[in-house]
């Protein structure tokens, strides 16, 4: 395989973590987003380079859109980015008739804004290589909806059709956009919110699934095996939906 610079927003968190050392044991050189958990991002970094993997930690808040195109373009010196993964988000749940403003704003702004604030800087400089990798983490909450989580649903569901119309504007210049929808993953949140009687009752699998089954499916769709599938959403979800 040949190595590529890979770019993972929220790429300190479980499923961010998972997907890093999977790029990384694939060859790639590793850039890992953070915002508030930078720390946790250059542990992560650490680990990667000790193991023999190339990898760097760095931060920036994608709602700001210029300070991330001014991090993201300095990023870009050293190369271009060909495999990009948007994995940042966040969520704040209430029932819509609750919900304020800012509540919405800023889980839209993450998963959503974030993905545009992400990709921008890059596409340029990688559709002008001639291959390209766009992977959004979506969720099967964007699929199916959820109750109290009509802000999270939305970006997640606008990720998809985003993904889709990239997928459109670059598949001939050789760069394919595709959108993976977790189900419910072992964290230490969903392990605080669901007990595992109730994600049995929830999951056709009868369980969670892990960070590194979603990783593996992002791994495989970052590389060469996969240049022909461009567009679609893959649910990792033991099942559900």
């Amino acid at each position: 395989m040949t190595p590529r610079r890979a770019l993972v927003t929220g790429g300190a968190s479980p499923i961010g973590s998972a997907i890093c050392r999977r790029l990384a044991a694939d060859g790639h050189e590793v850039l890992i987003h953070a915002h508030a958990g930078l720390e946790r991002a250059q542990a992560l970094a650490a680990e990667i380079e000790a193991g023999g993997g190339q990898a760097c930690a760095f931060a920036c808040d994608l709602t700001d859109m210029p300070a991330t195109a001014a991090c993201l373009e300095a990023l870009l010196v050293g190369g271009p980015v060909q495999i990009m993964v948007h994995n940042a988000g966040t969520h704040d749940d209430v029932p819509l008739a609750g919900m304020s403003e800012h509540q919405w704003r800023s889980v839209v702004d993450v998963s959503l804004n974030g993905f545009f604030a992400a990709l921008r800087p890059l596409i340029l400089p990688m559709i002008a290589t001639r291959w390209g990798r766009v992977i959004a983490i979506s969720s099967i909450s964007g699929l199916l909806g959820n109750r109290g989580q009509s802000n999270y649903a939305a970006a997640k569901a606008g990720l998809i059709g985003a993904v889709k119309s990239v997928s459109l504007e670059y598949a001939s210049r050789g760069v394919t956009a595709n959108t993976v929808a977790p189900g419910i993953i072992e964290s230490p949140a969903v392990a605080s919110a669901l007990s595992p009687a109730r994600i049995a009752e929830l999951v056709p699998a009868k369980k969670a699934g892990r960070p590194e089954d979603v990783a593996e499916l992002v791994g495989f769709l970052a590389s060469g095996r996969a240049g022909y599938i461009s567009g679609q959403t893959i649910a990792v979800s033991g099942g559900l939906g």
